[in-house]
């Protein structure tokens, strides 16, 4: 309940609409009540009296009920949905925007699909919620307390008979409400884990192809699919075995209001009009009961997903959780990293130990180091995609955490391994971190990542449209765009994560140029698989083990006979033989 009553708070800059909606409604319930009414002087003045003024009056009042009843109904519909749809809207945008904000952290444990299934597939079942179950909670509810009105008006020793299964409709609602809001939460779990299996292969239908596992994977979507489906019609055959049970228990008040009714028929003390005007009511309230029945069932199901919804909105994001106060504008690029700890589960074991760097403006530090040494977690901790958690980083002197996460993050750029390159033009790829970048900008920056030349060689050049991930674009090309997105953005402090360990040989020469024009004056971080690409950095760190266990200039470390020198002859060899081999 209290997640329904968060959901209310939404209405409130909707409140003359839904005012509008209640009015409305209560004129439609009103209107459907009159047609109960006029069974009563239909039967007695029409057929039995044969009164002709109700050969005019009885029509007439029937299609002007009628007209205004659409009328009425028509534009409570449209309102209830409207404010419904623009809740929903809010919602899914405030939903993406916090997303977007929630830690590394926080994505590394969540599916990608998972994500989607909160913004997409829990906000639709809300949104069925307040289309439909406003609307039959407030109409529905308004045409059952006038259709009882008027049967408490013709005779309310009657009205009490037909109200007796009152108290028996309401156990199947709360019993089966109970069950459905359990399928629901299933539901929305294995919807999101559909959602996973989608967003997985998609992304990797090349390796899907090149592996042969079409076959393997579209039989782990149908696994995925059946166990979905299998939730949703238990939880349908939950919601529709509440319809004849309510059915079942109307046709007890039915029968009391026949047997009481007809005695009071024949006692004289009724008249066949009063009796079939109370009976038309009664009929068309189970109408309203069964809306409502639906309704509560909609009900859980949207409190499930709110509560999904709620608990991704309620999960702290980076701008709530950052300890920055300081804005920075302008660094010179100095970094120190002093007894700096770090592990990714905090009783889990530590995948940093005691760090202790530090880098002057403009060097270029190169990380070393077999696979899972922990070099990427190094530097993953500059831009503060993850807490140290202890020792402290510096920049000019200023604790990292001491700074505010945008002002840190605008000081560096980032050239991965992976690029990623979004559906757009290669200009607003390249002006990605610089949306107010001018033309001229954007193609020096692409010229000083040499990559002018490919772009102008394209039908539509900076405007050429880029398919899924670059796709249309080489490894090479797509990287040159990476350096170039970097170069404009044009920040004191530099990371380059494996950025040319998959490139052929030829890409990779015209990449490193373009790599030193972007390192220029620049403090620079490099993770470099080939070590031929870091032997002039300023210093080199070897790592193993989350620890340092050597550090100096490549001429040095050669000299020792260490862990370095171990690597480079190592790999020096694979090289010679992987020259042969080919040759």
């Amino acid at each position: 309940m209290n997640h329904l009553v968060r959901l209310v708070a939404y209405l409130k800059p909707y409140r003359l609409h839904v005012i509008g909606a209640v009015v409305c409604g209560g004129v439609t319930a009103l209107l459907a009540a009159a047609h109960a009414w006029l069974v009563k002087p239909v039967l007695d003045r029409l057929f039995i009296e044969k009164d002709p003024v109700m050969l005019v009056v009885i029509p007439v009042a029937i299609f002007g009920i009628a007209l205004l009843k659409g009328l009425s109904g028509y534009a409570h519909t449209y309102l209830v949905r409207f404010v419904g749809t623009r809740i929903i809207e809010e919602i899914q945008n405030q939903l993406y925007r916090h997303v977007i904000l929630l830690p590394i952290r926080y994505h590394a444990k969540n599916t990608t699909g998972g994500l989607i299934s909160h913004i997409f597939y829990d906000t639709h079942m809300m949104q069925a919620a307040f289309s439909s179950v406003i609307k039959d909670l407030v109409q529905q509810s308004l045409t059952l307390v006038a259709l009882t009105g008027v049967l408490f008006y013709q005779n309310a020793a009657l009205a009490g008979i037909a109200l007796l299964g009152v108290p028996l409709l309401i156990w199947p609602l709360v019993r089966f409400g109970k069950r459905l809001k359990r399928l629901a939460q299933g539901t929305q779990e294995q919807a999101g884990n559909i959602m996973s299996v989608l967003q997985e292969t998609l992304a990797h239908v090349r390796v899907v192809k090149a592996f042969g596992q079409e076959a393997f994977e579209a039989h782990r979507f149908q696994e995925q699919n059946r166990h979905f489906y299998r939730k949703v019609i238990r939880a349908m055959s939950i919601s529709e075995v509440s319809r004849p049970l309510i059915e079942t228990i109307s046709s007890l008040g039915i029968a009391g209001i026949i047997w009481y009714g007809g005695g009071q028929i024949f006692a004289g003390a009724m008249t066949p009009g009063e009796f079939f005007s109370f009976m038309a009511a009664t009929m068309m309230m189970y109408g309203p009961v069964k809306g409502l029945s639906a309704a509560g069932h909609l009900l859980q199901q949207a409190a499930a997903a709110a509560e999904r919804i709620f608990a991704t909105l309620d999960t702290p994001s980076e701008p709530m959780c950052d300890s920055g106060v300081r804005v920075i504008s302008t660094l010179s690029g100095a970094v120190t990293f002093q007894n700096v700890s770090f592990g990714y589960d905090k009783t889990g074991p530590r995948v940093l130990s005691d760090i202790c760097l530090s880098v002057a403006p403009g060097d270029t530090l190169a990380l070393v180091g077999h696979s899972g040494a922990g070099k990427s977690t190094l530097v993953n901790l500059i831009p503060r995609f993850y807490e140290a958690d202890a020792g402290e980083i510096c920049m000019d002197g200023i604790p990292i955490r001491k700074i505010t996460l945008a002002s840190l993050r605008n000081q560096i750029g980032i050239v991965s391994q992976e690029v990623a390159l979004f559906d757009a033009t290669i200009r607003r790829n390249i002006a990605y971190g610089c949306p107010g970048a001018t033309d001229a900008q954007v193609e020096a920056a692409a010229e000083a990542a040499y990559a002018h030349l490919f772009i102008g060689k394209m039908a539509r050049g900076y405007d050429t449209l880029l398919e899924k991930g670059g796709s249309n674009l080489s490894g090479g090309e797509r990287q040159r765009l990476a350096i170039a997105r970097a170069i404009l953005k044009n920040p004191p402090l530099l990371i380059l994560d494996e950025a040319t360990s998959a490139l052929d040989t030829e890409s990779e020469f015209i990449v490193r140029k373009a790599i030193m024009n972007l390192v220029k004056n620049r403090t620079t971080f490099v993770i470099a698989h080939r070590l031929s690409t870091i032997v002039r950095a300023t210093c080199i760190v070897v790592m193993d083990q989350g620890r340092i266990v050597e550090m100096g200039r490549h001429e040095d470390l050669m000299r020792r006979e260490g862990c370095y020198r171990k690597i480079y002859q190592m790999q020096f060899k694979d090289d010679i033989a992987y020259r042969q081999d080919a040759g």
